[in-house]
């Protein structure tokens, strides 16, 4: 289920307050700036940083372009 333009626009990494890029085939918000990956269950972004995952370097890379 795709996040709403609306909520990405507010939401932010907890961790560095940088805004976050909606990642389709994961289903989660990615921070370019902590590398942090913070997954969407059931619709409802989970902002938790002991809930999100480290970005592999490939995923950081594909954040560049």
């Amino acid at each position: 289920m795709p996040i709403e333009a609306k909520l990405l626009e507010i939401l932010v990494c907890p961790v560095t307050k940088a805004s976050l890029v909606y990642h389709r085939e994961t289903d989660e918000l990615w921070c370019r700036a902590s590398g942090l990956a913070y997954p969407i269950r059931d619709g409802i972004p989970v902002m938790l940083e002991e809930e999100s995952r480290v970005l592999t370097d490939t995923e950081r890379e594909s954040l560049r372009g």
